[in-house]
């Protein structure tokens, strides 16, 4: 079906992602990626613990309070939960709190002809309207996709780069919004170097405009799609960090100038900060954009930075434990997407969880 026959369901779906204290769970690790986690906490990568594990979070009563969307990954999506849960599909479990099950549709980036070292582009585009129809019948309502780009002293982003994931971006968001899925538009900025936050929202500025200029180009339905972006930041080996009050401003006048009003709702990736730091910082945008009346809609969209003490709670069998922890950074990033988190009122696990060029 054409797009003009989602239109409507579109902008429901996006309006109910933007909802008011909330932000999405991005559960949507890789296989790979989620053995890394279990093994960290002692357990082997089997399909009964990551099965386990999302059962945890399927399963965590009052998690739609500031939980918006789920982002799954397609094991997920297509999975059972633990038998102690009654077997049932994890997709229902999360439906039934509230809370709408998306899904991550790229499928990874490769090094990118003709850029500079490092320089990747995102694949995925061969076959997605069908897979993004087979997901929507399955259940998700919204669809992610991540391209990813770094700040270098060697030039990096080259135009080459930013070009071609702009549009990699826009021709996802069109081809997912023609299968009714609302996409969800990630152009992440890793956090790698020791540049200034100065050089961030330049480089941000540049990247954003030429994103929204090719989604324009395609046709994209603003008022049914997510911004997914990096906060505003300075690379992680800068000397001298911004701080929290610098962050929020330097992110509110980046997007200020370069994201339409049209957008329901920006959810910022935590790009690597620890629990605690990305709590503050999403604390901090939403203090500077009340100043400036933004229109949109400033949450989260956290992977590591909500389940990392989620997951050493948990450590295999304190489902409690792993709820409880769940639900304290959900708290808080819901607080935080109002400007009104206090520091150290969640418990958190303060781990850096910064890593170098990263991938998932």
């Amino acid at each position: 079906m054409a797009l003009e026959a989602f239109r409507e369901q579109l902008a429901a779906t996006a309006a109910a992602l933007a909802a008011p204290g909330s932000g999405l769970l991005a559960a949507d690790e890789s296989t790979g990626t989620i053995g890394k986690r279990l093994a960290a906490i002692g357990l082997d990568n089997t399909e009964d613990h990551r099965r386990a594990y999302r059962t945890l979070l399927a399963t965590t009563d009052g998690l739609a309070d500031s939980i918006s969307g789920v982002i799954l990954f397609e094991e997920t999506l297509f999975q059972d939960s633990t038998a102690e849960a009654g077997g049932q599909p994890l997709v229902e479990l999360f439906q039934r709190q509230g809370i709408v099950p998306g899904i991550k549709v790229d499928q990874g980036v490769e090094p990118l002809p003709g850029g500079l070292a490092g320089e990747s582009w995102c694949t995925g585009l061969k076959g997605l309207a069908e897979r993004a129809a087979r997901y929507y019948e399955r259940g998700a309502r919204f669809a992610k996709w991540r391209a990813v780009l770094q700040i270098s002293a060697d030039g990096c982003p080259s135009e080459l780069a930013v070009r071609e994931n702009a549009w990699g971006l826009a021709r996802y968001a069109r081809t997912v919004q023609e299968q009714g899925l609302v996409p969800i538009v990630e152009p992440e900025i890793l956090m790698d170097g020791d540049h200034d936050i100065a050089t961030t929202a330049s480089v941000q500025e540049w990247v954003l405009r030429t994103v929204y200029e090719a989604l324009a180009t395609n046709g994209v339905f603003l008022e049914g799609s997510l911004l997914k972006p990096s906060m505003t930041l300075a690379g992680a080996a800068c000397p001298q960090p911004p701080s929290l009050e610098e962050v929020g401003a330097f992110t509110v006048r980046t997007l200020s100038r370069t994201v339409p009003a049209a957008v329901p709702a920006i959810l910022f990736l935590s790009g690597g900060l620890s629990e605690e730091d990305a709590s503050l910082a999403l604390n901090a945008i939403n203090q500077a954009a009340d100043g400036v009346g933004a229109p949109w809609h400033l949450g989260f969209s956290f992977g590591r930075a909500l389940q990392q003490s989620c997951l050493r709670h948990w450590g295999g069998n304190d489902v409690a434990a792993g709820q409880g922890a769940l639900l304290a950074r959900a708290r808080a990033n819901g607080l935080a997407s109002q400007g009104r988190y206090e520091a150290g009122s969640e418990p958190s696990d303060d781990t850096s969880l910064f890593v170098a060029n990263y991938t998932y």
